[in-house]
């Protein structure tokens, strides 16, 4: 085999290699649809068929409460905007349940990334109607998702206190809707 054969067949696959990255990076990045099933909101309705607050919707510290598997309840207490440009939001998950309960793995999400480092709350994003965005959990230099990680077996009525990180959105906007793999979604409101 030739020395000019070889170097062609190197940048071929050279090429190559960076065409299939920049494809599988735009189909990664491409934001659109939600086709993914997720389960309802946290909505129970009166005998006249409209919409009545739960006990915990009334108070006005709570922003929303979203139902997961396995008797899970995720209360989102706040999402405030960070004058280092990010969003935090903040809250507890509740084993409503009868039986210990994990939060489930799928809620790291699915980048390799962010599975690498092992449970978290890594698959939760912003979604901003508005701009058209989707805003991913922030990551420290070595990938690490800034979330709450390592999340122990929760008992039956116990809860654990819970945060999220995500680049601050344009400035004027301040709603945006809240998705967390297996949890239901709900729309909040960022202060500050």
């Amino acid at each position: 085999m030739s020395i000019r054969f070889t170097a062609k067949a190197q940048r071929g696959m050279a090429a190559l290699t960076v065409a299939a990255g920049l494809a599988l990076g735009a189909v990664g990045c491409g934001g659109g649809g939600n086709d993914d099933k997720k389960p309802e909101a946290s909505v129970s309705a009166s005998p006249s068929g409209e919409a009545a607050p739960s006990a915990q919707q009334g108070s006005e510290s709570v922003l929303a409460e979203l139902k997961g598997e396995n008797g899970l309840v995720l209360t989102i207490d706040s999402a405030a905007l960070d004058a280092g440009g990010f969003v935090t939001v903040s809250g507890t998950i509740k084993n409503d349940g009868a039986e210990a309960a994990r939060v489930p793995i799928q809620t790291r999400g699915d980048e390799t990334e962010i599975m690498r480092h092992g449970g978290s709350l890594g698959g939760a994003t912003l979604v901003d109607s508005a701009n058209k965005k989707r805003y991913y959990v922030l990551r420290d230099t070595d990938g690490r998702p800034l979330t709450t990680t390592d999340m122990p077996r929760i008992k039956p009525g116990a809860s654990i206190p819970v945060f999220m990180q995500f680049p601050a959105p344009p400035d004027g906007t301040t709603k945006v809707t809240f998705q967390l793999p297996t949890f239901a979604s709900a729309p909040i409101e960022i202060s500050g």
